[in-house]
């Protein structure tokens, strides 16, 4: 039977065995319920024209409607992310499957914007701390050496959610009315959250983990809480994630809207296209992860090095596209740029799970969802939305790129510091082996 080892440096190697079959059962199942929640977020997307028309709303409503979520996955992210290291990733994870899946249930039963508006906004309690738990409990179960493909192969299933959402969300809108496709994605939540603590256990997930942490609490806290924000390039990372996801959910969140009003097409037709090219993206995301650790593997700034060169590729590829006009020409170029948009995910999440404690990666990965809300979900489709009321959505869109120049800088500046803060945050720790410290650093 194999098995995969803790990743190194973060305990004793022989603290924590998985067996690698469920271990892929895990992410199979923690995957699934990522796709479920972004499902039930971006399936608003696909029923956009719907509601505009129905409750005669504006585009800035509607970017409202969306970035409501993302305000409140970044403003709780953290601290129940906390909550769920300190008493259970596993049933933390299922309750908040419930609780997101409810809410998507109220989204179908609304009559107006604010009862609308008062759903969306529950979601966004339930899905704040999802994506960041979710990846420390995938990246708990499988070698350091693939962090950054399995953080960029899990949060590519957000893209693979969004896909399903407002594919199947334009489709069900179509036939049976955009109530529908709301309901549809909460009954696939809840038959999930239920599954879920069924199968996943924490004590086979870490079985003498939970032990350790509860026996050396009082003073294993404290430090590796500072390992959350103590370097430059751990901040960076945050920050530089971020700003270019302003760009990458701007798009997935208004590409249904922009078909239906540049190319005349239905709801249906838009989000089955829209999907595609957020497809792109998700495919991108993994492919970048996996591309960041076969090349990063002897040079650790490298990884950041990629960061930035799917940042500035972006720009340029969306740029062109959005200064055509409407046709295949456009369609094309802004696949190759969604291809790469979201490409730093896989780097900017191996660059955080490096920096920080194993004992806090809930938590790190909390503060990197926080900042990517904040400067990125949240803010990309409410100010595009409000820019798309003056100058239209097709105006709005041209100036979207831009913001990836300024992740760029931000990853310059991380690997001017990398390899310093990884090496220092190795002599911190004392007692780590040399053999774990030359691991990590390489990874």
């Amino acid at each position: 039977m194999a098995f995969h080892p803790i990743a190194a440096g973060d305990e004793d190697p022989d603290t924590v065995t998985v067996e690698r079959p469920y271990a892929w059962i895990v992410f199979a199942l923690t995957f699934g319920l990522l796709i479920s929640d972004y499902m039930s977020r971006q399936v608003l997307n696909a029923v956009f024209p719907m509601l505009k028309s129905e409750w005669a709303l504006s585009d800035g409503q509607l970017g409202l409607l969306s970035g409501i979520v993302a305000l409140m996955v970044g403003l709780l992210t953290f601290p129940l992310s906390l909550l769920a290291d300190r008493f259970g990733r596993v049933k933390s994870l299922a309750l908040m499957a419930m609780l997101w899946s409810l809410a998507t249930l109220g989204c179908a039963l609304a009559e107006n914007y604010q009862q609308m508006f008062l759903a969306r906004f529950m979601v966004g309690v339930g899905e704040a701390a999802y994506g960041s738990v979710g990846i420390a409990v995938v990246i708990s179960v499988f070698p350091k050496h693939m962090r950054a493909t399995l953080a960029s192969a899990f949060m590519a299933g957000g893209m693979f959610g969004a896909v399903l959402g407002m594919a199947l969300g334009g489709v069900i809108a179509a036939k049976l009315g955009w109530r529908w496709s709301f309901a549809g994605m909460a009954l696939f939540g809840l038959l999930l959250a239920l599954l879920y603590p069924v199968i996943v256990k924490e004590a086979r997930i870490a079985p003498r983990r939970a032990m350790a942490a509860a026996n050396k609490a009082a003073a294993a806290v404290k430090r590796p809480l500072r390992t959350l924000y103590c370097s430059r390039s751990v901040v960076s990372a945050y920050i530089g994630s971020g700003l270019q996801l302003f760009v990458g959910a701007t798009v997935v969140v208004w590409m249904p809207s922009y078909l239906n009003r540049y190319y005349d097409m239905g709801t249906d037709k838009a989000g089955a296209l829209a999907a595609l090219i957020v497809l792109c993206s998700g495919a991108g995301m993994i492919l970048c992860g996996i591309l960041s650790d076969r090349l990063s593997q002897q040079s650790p700034e490298r990884k950041v090095t990629l960061a930035i060169a799917y940042c500035l590729g972006s720009c340029l590829l969306l740029s062109i596209a959005f200064a055509l006009p409407p046709g295949p020409a456009q369609l094309v170029l802004i696949c190759l740029g969604m291809l790469i948009a979201t490409g730093i995910t896989g780097p900017a999440g191996a660059m955080v799970a490096n920096l920080t404690h194993y004992s806090v990666h809930g938590t790190a990965f909390a503060t990197l969802t926080l900042v990517n809300n904040m400067l990125g979900l949240a803010p990309g489709p409410f100010v595009t939305g409000k820019v798309s009321d003056l100058i239209g959505l097709h105006a709005a869109f041209q100036l979207v790129p831009l913001i990836s120049i300024a992740a760029a800088a931000v990853f310059f500046y991380a690997r001017c510091h990398y390899h310093n803060d990884i090496a220092r945050l190795k002599g911190e720790r004392g007692n780590t082996p040399v053999a774990d410290v030359a691991l990590e650093v390489r990874s």
